[in-house]
Order: structure tokens, then sequence, then C-alpha cells
């Protein structure tokens, strides 16, 4: 079972003083980790993935929603990346819409948005990644 917000904020301050607060916990469970096909891309940060009950929010991701300019290209861009690949994610928070937030990455290790990112389709979302991936 994946963790819920009290179990992450219970994790979060075991670890104070450490490096949680930029890449999270060093040791990560299996109860933590999830994989999986995309079932359907909703936008270009967020979409379903078999055997889980809820939407997942890309990590560290902002995109442009569907409707604006961009919108499109990203979503594309998203659905070509995952398109009939196994997806390996790491639940990394649950957000206020109840969605799972994971670090999700492709079959050849490549973290979905590292790569998101350097398409420039999509940019890190600094105020949750803390330059995890170098460009705030």
């Amino acid at each position: 079972m994946l963790a819920d917000r009290g179990d992450l904020e219970r994790m979060i301050s075991d670890f104070s003083g450490s490096d949680v607060a930029n890449n999270g916990p060093a040791e990560i469970s299996d109860a933590d980790r999830f994989n999986g096909h995309v079932t359907r891309i909703v936008d270009g940060d967020t979409f379903w993935i078999s055997g889980q009950g809820v939407r997942i929010r890309i990590w560290a991701l902002d995109a442009p929603e569907t409707a604006t300019p961009g919108g499109a290209a990203a979503t594309a861009e998203l659905a070509r990346l995952t398109s009939d690949h196994e997806l390996n994610c790491r639940q990394r928070d649950i957000d206020r819409y109840g969605r799972i937030v994971g670090q999700c990455f492709l079959p050849d290790g490549r973290d979905i948005t590292a790569a998101m990112i350097e398409s420039g389709k999509a940019t890190e979302y600094c105020s949750f990644s803390k330059n995890h991936y170098g460009t705030c």
C-alpha cells in the first residue's frame, strides 16, 4: 500500500536534518514503489497508470494546461515518451486533489521529469523540487 500524507510527514520528520527536503528519504521502501503502463494521458504532467485507482501527478514537473498555449504539445510529448513502456515510479506525496505525486522512470532509467524538461515542453516546478533538476 502506498503511503498517505500522514505517513509521508512522519517519514520527513524522521529524517530531519538530512537531505530529505531536497531529494526525499535516502531509502524508499517497496511499499512506496509502483509500476505499470500509462492507460490515459490527462495533460503534460498528469496521467493514469495501470494498477492505481487515482491519477499520477508527475513530481517536480510543471507543464502548461491542455487548453493553454503549449498544452497540446506538452501532452503529446508525455504521450510520446510513455507510449508502450512500463514505468517504474515512487510515490513522493499525495496532493490536495488526492493524486499520487510520483517520480517516474522509463525502462531505460530516464526520469520522465528530466526528459520533459529537456524536451522544452515543460519546466521544473521549483517550489517543490528545490532545484533537483538544476534549472531553477
